[in-house]
């Protein structure tokens, strides 16, 4: 037999079928090293018990967080995770259940908990669970009746899917944003141009990107129609997963030389090539009603913005924060804006709330929400009404995504949205300059830092 060379997705499928190769349109069952799982765990028990499971095959490999209605917005929300946490009881998942208090995001939990890794294969109950390949995992969403079968086995069938990869070649200028990289190439790919397929990331412009910033990439290639986005393994994967800590859980940094051979063989076979010179590249904005609806931020400006939104799992990290908090400091919201800012984790949470970022945003006349999806999809925290315009950080801007279908969302870059908060309408950030961010130190004295250099420490 003659053996070609594979890609990651491939890699990583051939790995966890027990195969030495496997290519686009083979059926593989494979095992599963994560399964993750939010408020579609209540629709997971039925179909688990359904099918005679009589324990959950691996709790240490289960994940479960409460995300989309945080807190309960409703009777029907507040039945919901009660239910699952009665889930969690019955079935010894509370090692890694991540109830209201110490919570965020699923996604940005996979990846600060350390549960994606080069390697693996991890799977969750949102569609949004591609942003875990930023670490070299192949990362994917299934349903919850997928999930119940993993949940009592460990394994699931997958198709093996083709490859597009996305080649980005220079550096990004100032203010310029791995956001901006990815609206570009959802405008070029359209939202159904890599439906079930693989994308990976690649070239010099995507590797010298820190971590915070290719876990932007990664997830919005669900808006593309993709089933997995990728980003090779490489030193700053594994400076990230070496700093990571959590009290509540034993972690393991995987080992680096193992590590770094998750990545794409030279002579990998991709059925589509993308090229952006991030050199060229502008800020980009997505219109309403679709997150292809790209043009350069030129081409939008002026449009008054009744409501900004800092959050959501595409661009609630820190650094995003810290992004947003250079255009905010010293400014005031005008009349007419409101800003919504929310953390992706309880963890980003707290670290805003020690060193004073919280109040940067506050004292310019922004909302600080805790971590939870609610805007992003219109279920709490900010929705829209007839005729209002949302400039958001967020994947996905279809009609009544966030509350009235008459409602419009422009989705962009947090210095995109930052800058267009004090605006009050659409702005180039570039026209606007960051100012020095105000950092509460361990002593609890303030001393404001230079944004780029705040960011190149956090990388």
């Amino acid at each position: 037999m003659t053996f070609m060379g594979m890609t990651l997705a491939e890699k990583i499928l051939a790995a966890k079928a027990g195969k030495d190769q496997v290519k686009p349109g083979d059926l593989v069952d494979v095992t599963v090293d994560v399964a993750m799982s939010h408020e579609a765990c209540a629709q997971i028990e039925k179909p688990f018990e359904a099918m005679g499971a009589k324990k959950v095959w691996d709790p240490d490999k289960v994940m479960i967080t409460l995300d989309h209605w945080v807190p309960a917005s409703d009777e029907m929300s507040a039945a919901m995770h009660r239910k699952i946490r009665g889930f969690v009881d019955k079935w010894g998942l509370e090692k890694h259940f991540y109830d209201i208090g110490h919570h965020g995001i699923c996604h940005q939990l996979l990846a600060e908990k350390g549960f994606c890794q080069p390697g693996r294969l991890v799977l969750g109950t949102d569609s949004h669970t591609n942003t875990g390949g930023a670490l070299g995992a192949f990362s994917a969403g299934v349903g919850p009746t997928e999930m119940a079968a993993i949940f009592a086995t460990g394994e699931i069938w997958l198709k093996v899917p083709q490859n597009i990869q996305v080649v980005v070649n220079g550096t990004l200028q100032d203010r310029v944003y791995s956001k901006d990289i990815i609206l570009a190439a959802i405008k070029e790919l359209s939202t159904s141009g890599a439906r079930y397929k693989a994308v990976e990331f690649r070239g010099d412009g995507v590797m010298s990107l820190p971590m915070w910033q290719r876990l932007t990439l990664t997830n919005m290639t669900t808006e593309m129609g993709a089933k997995t986005g990728l980003v090779a393994a490489d030193a700053t994967t594994y400076n990230y997963l070496e700093t990571l800590s959590d009290p509540h859980i034993d972690y393991k940094a995987p080992d680096r030389a193992d590590m770094e051979k998750w990545r794409s063989d030279d002579d990998a076979i991709f059925q589509e090539t993308l090229v952006i010179d991030g050199a060229d590249l502008e800020p980009q904005v997505a219109a309403p009603f679709s997150p292809d609806n790209v043009h350069p931020v030129s081409e939008v400006e002026g449009v008054h913005v009744d409501q900004v939104f800092i959050g959501s799992c595409t661009n609630a990290r820190w650094e995003d924060l810290l992004i947003a908090a250079s255009y905010f400091e010293g400014e005031k919201v005008p009349r007419g804006t409101r800003v919504i800012v929310s953390p992706a984790s309880t963890n980003i949470y707290n670290r805003a709330l020690k060193e004073g970022l919280i109040e940067t945003f506050t004292e310019a006349g922004a909302m600080f929400l805790q971590s939870t999806c609610g805007p992003c999809f219109g279920a709490q925290g900010g929705l829209l009404d007839a005729g209002e315009v949302c400039a958001s950080t967020s994947n996905r801007n279809f009609v009544g995504r966030m509350g009235h279908r008459e409602g419009r969302v422009y989705l962009m870059s947090p210095a995109t949205a930052a800058a267009s908060a004090i605006a009050g309408e659409i702005v180039d950030p570039r026209k606007v300059n960051p100012k020095k961010v105000r950092l509460r130190g361990p002593d609890g004295a303030t001393k404001a830092h230079s944004l780029n250099k705040l960011l190149e420490v956090a990388a």
